[in-house]
């Protein structure tokens, strides 16, 4: 009944910079959680419970998923960058700015284990030089813009390349997808101009 409601009267898009905040966090973590995982669990099939059950195989998970989310981080922060810009012509600076402070904050607030914050704190500490990078050209939106999560992702995948062979344009599929979701889910949550103004104010 709610659900139905909310369809027929759903929410005001929001200008929240702690609730936007707050969702590139989620999305972050969604991105590389859901690839990963849904991955794996594709490729263990009925031995899904005994794989995930192994220490090995759910060390190097863990490691992969850190890994993927430093990355990913850099990908829906440049994402929504992308999408707010057109929003606040002449302030661009001060967008990407705002942006790469709340991706920093996300990634250092991340309960990480301490193996993995040297990854987190590099993502951090690259969001200014790549969002600046990406205000050389058109914003682009997430069907086009370039993933920083492909390259680790693929490189610490707890599966075997000789068990994948054939499989890494799924794999780019499936994160592709997870991002693109994730520019939806913000379109109908935020009010781009208002957000726009309210980050870029302070």
């Amino acid at each position: 009944m709610f659900m139905w409601l909310r369809r027929i009267f759903p929410r005001p898009a929001s200008a929240d910079p702690a609730a936007f905040a707050a969702f590139l966090a989620a999305q972050s973590a969604f991105v590389a959680q859901k690839t990963v995982v849904d991955y794996c669990r594709v490729k263990a099939g009925r031995q899904e419970r005994e794989m995930f059950a192994d220490p090995d195989f759910h060390a190097a998970l863990s490691h992969c998923r850190w890994q993927t989310f430093a990355a990913s981080t850099l990908d829906v922060v440049a994402m929504a960058e992308a999408w707010l810009r057109p929003h606040l012509p002449g302030r661009e600076e001060a967008l990407a700015g705002a942006l790469a402070g709340i991706g920093a904050r996300l990634l250092a607030e991340a309960q990480a284990p301490a193996g993995e914050r040297p990854t987190l704190e590099a993502a951090a500490d690259a969001l200014v030089v790549h969002l600046a990078a990406l205000q050389d050209a058109p914003p682009l939106s997430a069907l086009r813009l370039p993933l920083r999560a492909e390259a680790p992702l693929l490189a610490t995948l707890p599966i075997h390349p000789d068990q994948r062979i054939g499989e890494t344009p799924a794999i780019r599929g499936a994160l592709r997808f997870h991002v693109v979701t994730s520019q939806q889910e913000m379109e109908r949550a935020f009010d781009p101009a208002a957000l726009a103004a309210r980050l870029a104010g302070g």
